[in-house]
């Protein structure tokens, strides 16, 4: 299964999501092959879903035996 069947089409380049940087701590981002910029993805781009962190699930409300009375 590809990648962007998992993911959808429209997932937009960034370096936070290449194969080729690291998170540092702080929450930076290294790459191997310079300083990334916020706005800019260099021609060597490789999208990691690996990398890529969910969003966390919304809380499932509390239901009472009530609810479900008709």
């Amino acid at each position: 299964m590809s990648v962007k069947k998992l993911f959808g089409k429209n997932i937009p380049p960034s370096c936070e999501y290449c194969q080729f940087s690291v998170k540092k701590r702080g929450g930076s981002i290294i790459c191997r092959y310079g300083i990334p910029s916020d706005d800019h993805v260099c021609k060597k781009y490789i999208y990691d879903p690996l990398k890529r962190e969910p969003k966390s699930l919304p809380k499932i409300p509390r239901f009472t035996a009530d609810d479900f009375k008709l």
